[in-house]
């Protein structure tokens, strides 16, 4: 049997990480200039945000193992998208040096979660594929 037993994707960790993340670049992300409102703004927000869309279909998938471990791959690409709209932000003088590094810690806890449950999908739940003789 499985050692977690969650029946909600909202109680794990890595999602709550990803949340987490989401919501602190909605805050930092508001004094960006109105002219990145299409375009860095929008981005950033739309990754961030995606790594938490991405994730309850993985928790959702997980009967399939290969379906869940597709999406946990599509959570690590969102967030590693995350981390360069980050270096952009950082660079045009948009953040804080002190937000930068809030904001690059929670997007490196969230890629740590994300990447121990692709490499231990049993322990959520994701049934092994039944392999044929």
């Amino acid at each position: 049997m499985n050692s977690y037993s969650y029946t909600d994707f909202r109680n794990l960790a890595a999602y709550q990480k990803a949340f987490e993340q989401a919501n602190f670049i909605f805050q930092i992300s508001l004094i960006f200039p109105k002219e990145e409102r299409y375009s860095l703004t929008d981005q950033i927000r739309r990754s961030s945000r995606s790594v938490c869309a991405n994730f309850a279909e993985a928790y959702r998938k997980r009967e399939y193992e290969k379906h869940f471990l597709m999406k946990i791959t599509d959570c690590l690409a969102e967030n590693s998208e995350t981390l360069v709209w980050l270096d952009f932000a950082i660079n045009c003088k948009y953040l804080s040096e002190e937000n930068y590094h809030i904001a690059i810690k929670l997007n490196e806890e969230t890629g740590k979660l994300l990447t121990f449950m692709f490499n231990n999908p049993y322990k959520f739940g994701v049934k092994p594929i039944t392999r044929l003789p």
